[in-house]
């Protein structure tokens, strides 16, 4: 395994995820949604302040999956201190060509998708997840609105 240089500019982009929540996985990035969550997770990850959560989880390889990024090169590129846009136009120059249809269509099945869709390993995971960790009375109609009920978007 490579070391990984991180830059100072690293540093001041970092969230502090022991202390707040990495973007929303609406959030896109480079066209992608999950994108902007990954990326949270990546810097806080190299910065050492990801906290409870974890980087290259597995919706973090959903996205990098369909992105056709490795997680290695994702993280390396992330420790350049590359900023929000400038990470944007990596993963976009460094996908799996993909049309804007594949794309949009990718994006709103993630969006959208319900907890009886997710791949079965997925929906018993949160059939215990969601009791333990969402506030009782919450409706969780998308499988993102897990995320976002939990952080206190919605």
């Amino acid at each position: 395994m490579s070391t990984i240089t991180i830059s100072d500019k690293l540093k001041t982009l970092a969230k502090d995820l022991t202390n707040d929540f990495p973007r929303s996985p609406r959030e896109t990035l480079g066209g992608f949604v999950i994108g902007g969550r990954t990326l949270d997770k990546c810097r806080a990850h190299l910065n050492g302040s990801i906290g409870e959560y974890h980087f290259n989880c597995p919706l973090d390889q959903m996205f990098l999956g369909f992105a056709g990024i490795s997680a290695e090169d994702f993280e390396a590129f992330v420790a350049t201190g590359a900023s929000d846009a400038e990470v944007g136009e990596w993963v976009k120059a460094n996908a799996q060509q993909k049309n804007q249809l594949e794309i949009v269509k990718w994006n709103n099945e993630q969006r959208y998708s319900t907890i009886k869709e997710l791949p079965d390993k997925l929906q018993l995971y949160m059939e215990e997840y969601i009791p333990e960790n969402l506030p009782k009375g919450k409706v969780v109609y998308h499988w993102f609105d897990v995320y976002d009920i939990e952080e206190k978007r919605i």
